[in-house]
């Protein structure tokens, strides 16, 4: 496909454009009606459009705030595929290459996260970094 705007240049856009368009086909195979179904579909869309908006702005901050809006949504889309898999209305198999995925395109946000905003640090991309002894320790060091 030919570029035309510069967002569609970067590896995460098309990354996340390819986990959209999975998106799309994996939905259109389940028939059941469920609220992770639909959600998956809109926090899916959402992470290519923020991450187009983000590039197209100026200041360093607008750029994190998208940036950050993408990354929210991809979280949410690992949500929505714990949700399915629970509800037996998608496959493990199905759910673990998804999240591999997602992995890969919160770890390129946390990568552009770091250049524009000087809040990255606080941002947790390890596996390691999201055990229960962590997430308890950070909510009492901010209360």
């Amino acid at each position: 496909m030919k570029i035309y705007f510069d967002h569609e240049k970067l590896d995460v856009y098309q990354e996340a454009i390819a986990f959209c368009g999975w998106v799309g086909e994996f939905l259109t195979a389940i028939s059941a009606k469920a609220a992770a179904k639909d959600q998956l579909d809109r926090a899916s869309t959402s992470i290519p459009l923020n991450i187009a908006e983000g590039n197209g702005k100026f200041s360093s901050k607008d750029r994190a705030r998208f940036f950050e809006m993408a990354r929210g949504s991809a979280l949410e889309c690992a949500a929505c595929l714990d949700v399915l898999l629970v509800r037996k209305l998608a496959s493990e198999e199905q759910v673990i290459r998804s999240k591999e995925r997602l992995a890969r395109i919160v770890q390129m946000l946390v990568g552009l996260l770091r250049k524009f905003s000087a809040r990255a640090d606080i941002l947790r991309q390890e596996e390691s970094d999201y055990s229960i002894e962590h997430d308890h320790d950070y909510e009492h060091e901010h209360e």
